[in-house]
């Protein structure tokens, strides 16, 4: 992208997905004179409502949301730095649906409940590094809400 203005720069990253003000910082960080040059691009963008917390928040919960649990993706939001306000509300909106996301992904990777202790763990383990919590795992893990079709 040589030539590019660094608004251009950032414009250009926005068309693609949502991005924080703290990864676009970032990545214009090589391209700028200096740090209030990107300050002042971010609080520009900020202002016309083209870089925004909240949705980079929904955007990025949308995409990964059946993939991983609340820790996990709270943690996610942690790293960009969003408003403790937009974060919370994000958390709290996951932590409702965690059981419902917990049990589609196991029974996509899994669909049986364990029949021996290694397999309770490794499905066990599956889940937590997906950053669901142990009340949640123990109970997909056991089979409740499990049917056989």
């Amino acid at each position: 992208m040589p030539g590019l203005s660094l608004k251009g720069r950032a414009l250009k990253y926005l068309a693609a997905r949502e991005h924080s003000r703290v990864e676009l910082r970032r990545k214009l960080a090589p391209h700028a004179e200096s740090p209030e040059q990107i300050e002042q691009a971010l609080d520009d963008l900020e202002g016309r409502g083209l870089l925004s917390a909240q949705r980079f928040a929904d955007s990025m919960l949308h995409r990964k949301a059946a993939k991983f649990g609340a820790a996990r993706l709270q943690a996610e939001l942690a790293q960009h730095q969003l408003p403790p306000d937009i974060a919370r509300e994000a958390t709290q909106a996951l932590r409702e649906t965690e059981f419902e996301r917990a049990h589609a992904l196991w029974v996509r990777r899994y669909g049986e409940i364990p029949e021996t202790p290694e397999d309770k763990a490794r499905q066990m383990r599956f889940l937590a590094g997906r950053g669901f919590s142990g009340d949640v795992i123990r109970r997909v893990v056991r089979g409740e809400g499990f049917t056989h079709s």
